[in-house]
């Protein structure tokens, strides 16, 4: 009989126990108050970002590249400031991408959970302390947003991303089997085989770092194309990562053309999975681009997408005005109506039509719209050109067919500033009603009180989306009965409360219909996406002998 023997391993590799992570918490939201340290921190940060010209190369298989193609960085507010350069990749960059990725993903799945867990547990604790001022700083110049819209997103949701998802993911390896006497089962968290290509957006900087980073955390290499928009926050949030010690390699920065990029990803056989937010279109291409190379993949490639909106606020006769009018206000004019869960259609009771008319119109007569380095602005410019172009052209549209009460003017002299517009429509299907804009236009369609729920049953089929919405109502009965009313209208319903500003760890977030595949960001079931169980059985003493019992 042999007899087990030790064999050498390295001792770097081994440690005992089994480790809890820090219990996680949701960042605090600095105030930048006039005179307030914080305020004075990130105007001396704005000044420095904004004297920089980055020179912005792909990170391609630990070095970086410049193809000498490149595309300005500019400020949306202040179009003629150029922030830096981008370099672009052409298809033969991805491919070697892919390489280098397959060439870093053994060792990087071989890391153990806790050492993986730890690079993105003090990437949170350096975006908390001494990053945090400049990467704000990188958001709000790129992205044009408010000190307090970048505040949310590049500085607090980031940091809540990092912290809660190794709590997540520490709860998901956790989740094992029972084991019958004699036999012990285990579950083995695998990463996907193969890569992982995240698209991501412009308009929000936490998810579009949090698109590379959940599969990476679990094991999985990834190939990172964000936006053109993005490029000057996405640029800084990587040197972050690589100073709390990612290694190069285990996500590769690929800027460029998305068709190209995408179509030289998609013919790779070892695409293991996509994680994307962007246009419903886009998603689209992507899942027929899969299904039509289905048969070349080693693996069935993992699709995750979160997508379009037409978002809704819904009011009742007992709906409180003032909470109304605040709800719109934020709801739909934050960050110019650039997030995918801002509030666009409204459906008002003729009942309290004139009030909140008059209200809304009295308030957003006081927003002010322009260069987001005065923090008297509550609104900066749409993210560029193209998208000014789009806006603009709606608000032509209601110009022409429907009521502008009160906006509905924009100027790109020297930013692409666009006014915060509401309208009224007739129609409940009008297109206003029905298209996802992506800017600061909100239109409203007024009912007759006693038909409330024609009202929910009309709402629930104008729009292809399923995102976000929210109900407002003082009476609980109303809010019970639309809330089961509308269960598929929305993957994140809100009762009395503007339908954006999901926070991690308390609304996960995510819709289905044309909104997405409702994998939700900010929770564990995302994070399940990433990996491929396998199923262990150990059986301590096998049997010897195949006759059973009943055949004697």
């Amino acid at each position: 009989m042999k007899h087990a023997r030790f064999r050498r391993m390295d001792p770097a590799m081994s440690t005992d126990g089994v480790f809890d992570v820090p219990l996680p918490r949701n960042e605090p939201v600095l105030g930048f108050a006039p005179g307030s340290p914080e305020r004075a921190s990130l105007e001396r940060a704005l000044d420095e970002v904004a004297a920089e010209r980055l020179d912005i190369p792909a990170l391609i298989d630990g070095a970086e590249v410049r193809s000498g193609v490149t595309s300005d960085v500019v400020m949306p507010h202040a179009h003629t400031h150029v922030l830096g350069v981008v370099h672009q990749t052409r298809g033969a960059d991805v491919q070697r991408a892919i390489e280098g990725a397959r060439r870093v993903a053994p060792e990087w799945a071989a890391l153990s959970f806790e050492d993986r867990a730890a690079i993105f547990l003090r990437a949170a604790e350096l975006l908390a302390g001494p990053w945090r001022m400049r990467i704000n700083a990188a958001c709000m110049l790129g992205q044009s947003k408010t000190c307090h819209q970048a505040e949310i997103d590049a500085a607090c949701e980031l940091i809540d991303f990092f912290r809660f998802n190794v709590a997540f993911a520490r709860r998901l390896l956790a989740e094992q089997p029972v084991s019958a006497p004699g036999i012990w089962n285990r579950s083995d968290y695998r990463p996907l085989e193969g890569f992982v290509l995240a698209i991501t957006p412009f308009n929000f900087l936490s998810i579009a770092v949090n698109l590379p980073t959940a599969p990476a955390l679990m094991g999985n290499v990834v190939l990172w194309k964000p936006a053109n928009t993005s490029m000057l926050g996405a640029w800084h949030c990587l040197q972050l990562l690589r100073e709390a010690g990612l290694p190069d390699g285990v996500i590769q920065l690929v800027p460029g053309d998305g068709p190209e990029q995408g179509a030289a990803a998609l013919a790779s056989e070892h695409l293991a999975g996509i994680h994307f937010t962007g246009s419903t279109g886009t998603f689209r291409a992507l899942w027929k681009g899969v299904a039509e190379r289905l048969e070349s993949y080693r693996s069935f490639p993992r699709i995750v997408g979160e997508t379009g909106g037409k978002d809704f606020i819904v009011f009742h006769e007992s709906a409180d005005l003032d909470a109304a009018v605040t709800a719109i206000v934020r709801g739909a004019y934050e960050y110019q109506g650039q997030k995918c869960s801002a509030a666009s259609r409204l459906y008002v009771p003729r009942s309290l039509w004139a009030e909140l008319r008059e209200r809304l119109e009295a308030e957003l007569a006081k927003v002010k719209v322009g260069d987001v380095r005065d923090f008297s602005n509550f609104m900066g410019a749409v993210i560029d050109a193209r998208a000014y172009a789009k806006i603009t052209g709606y608000q032509a549209l209601a110009h022409q067919t429907a009521e502008v009460v009160i906006g509905g003017t924009a100027d790109d002299s020297v930013g692409y500033f666009v006014q915060p517009t509401f309208v009224r429509v007739d129609d409940p299907k009008h297109r206003l009603m029905q298209e996802e804009i992506f800017g600061p236009v909100a239109t409203a369609f007024v009912y007759d009180d006693a038909r409330w729920d024609e009202t929910l049953d009309l709402l629930d089929g104008t729009s292809p989306y399923g995102l976000t919405g929210a109900v407002f109502a003082r009476d609980r009965q109303v809010l019970a009965a639309a809330t089961q009313r509308l269960r598929n209208a929305a993957g994140n319903f809100y009762l009395n409360d503007k339908p954006t500003g999901a926070v991690v760890g308390q609304q996960p977030f995510g819709g289905g219909r044309g909104s997405g595949t409702n994998d939700k960001a900010g929770a564990m079931w995302n994070l399940l996406r990433w990996v491929s169980p396998r199923s262990i059985k150990e059986t301590f003493v096998p049997p010897r002998d195949w006759r059973y019992p009943f055949l004697g």
